[in-house]
C-alpha cells in the first residue's frame, strides 16, 4: 500500500533523537509523503523541550515542495487521570495532538486502569490519536479501548517503531495485531505512525505494513492511505 502521511516524528528538540526538523522534512518528501507532522514531546519527557517551543511552532514552513507540514505534539499522559503535560493555552496552537503512556512520566497500573487513563484522555478535545498502545508494561483492556476509540473519535496508532527489537517496549508484535483485529470488528479507523527518531525512518513503514497484511486489515480504515480522510478527523478536534 502506498501510504501518504506521516505525523509521529521527532527533532533533536526532543534531546533524544538525531536530525533536525528540515531534514526530517526532505526526507518525508523523497520518501513520497503528502502530509508531514512533528509530533514533538511535550515538556514532561526528560530533554523534551519547554512549553514555548509549541507556542512557536508557527514559524514552520506550512509545505515543503508541496508536502502539508503539519504542526502537533506528542503529549505524555501524566497520570491514570488522563491528565496532559502540555496546557489548553499550548494545544490549541497546535495542528493535532498524540497522547501517549511512557514510563518516564506515569507509573503504570492495572488493565483497567491504564485503559481507563487512555480513555480520559480521548476526551481532551485536542487529542486526536492514541499513540503506541502496544507496549505490555501497559497493560490494557482492548476491546474496551478500540470501543472508546470510535466513540470519542480517535485514533489509535500502529507504531512502526514498536517492532524495533531494540525498542523497549514490549510484545509489539503480539499486542497490535489483537488490537487491530478488534478496530475492524468495531470499524475504527486508525493511523500509522513511524515514530522517526532519525529521518531516515520519517515515512518508512514496513513493519506495521506486514501487520496489516497479516490480519488482513481493510485499507478504508487506513487514515494513512488519504489525506482527505486525515482532514476530517482532525476537524472534529479542531477547537482553536
Amino acid at each position: 500500500m502506498k501510504y501518504l502521511m506521516d505525523l509521529h516524528t521527532h527533532s533533536i528538540a526532543g534531546g533524544h533523537a538525531y536530525s533536525t526538523v528540515k531534514e526530517n522534512m526532505e526526507m518525508a518528501y523523497l520518501h513520497g509523503m503528502e502530509v508531514y507532522g512533528l509530533s514533538e514531546h511535550a515538556p514532561a519527557m526528560p530533554g523534551g523541550p519547554h512549553e514555548f517551543f509549541f507556542g512557536n511552532l508557527k514559524v514552520l514552513p506550512k509545505e515543503c515542495k508541496g508536502m502539508r507540514v503539519l504542526a502537533g505534539v506528542e503529549a505524555n499522559i501524566m497520570d491514570l487521570e488522563g491528565t496532559l503535560d502540555l496546557p489548553e493555552n499550548r494545544l490549541k496552537l497546535l495542528d493535532y495532538c498524540i497522547a501517549s503512556q511512557h514510563i518516564s512520566c506515569v507509573k503504570p497500573g492495572s488493565a483497567r486502569e491504564n485503559t481507563d487513563s487512555l480513555i480520559k484522555a480521548m476526551q481532551n478535545p485536542y487529542v486526536c490519536v492514541i499513540g503506541h498502545p502496544d507496549d505490555s508494561r501497559y497493560p490494557l483492556e482492548y476491546e474496551r479501548l478500540v470501543e472508546a476509540a470510535r466513540r470519542y473519535h480517535v485514533l489509535l496508532e500502529v507504531n512502526n517503531s514498536s517492532m524495533n527489537p531494540l525498542n523497549a517496549r514490549q510484545n509489539a508484535e503480539e499486542n497490535i495485531p489483537a488490537y487491530i483485529e478488534l478496530c475492524k470488528k468495531y470499524q475504527a479507523p486508525i493511523l500509522l505512525g513511524t515514530d522517526a527518531h532519525y529521518c531516515d525512518a520519517v515515512g518508512m513503514f514496513d513493519e506495521a505494513d506486514a501487520i496489516l497484511k497479516q490480519v488482513d486489515f481493510p485499507q478504508e480504515l487506513v487514515i494513512n492511505l488519504e489525506p482527505e480522510r486525515l482532514w476530517g478527523y482532525l476537524k472534529k478536534h479542531d477547537v482553536r
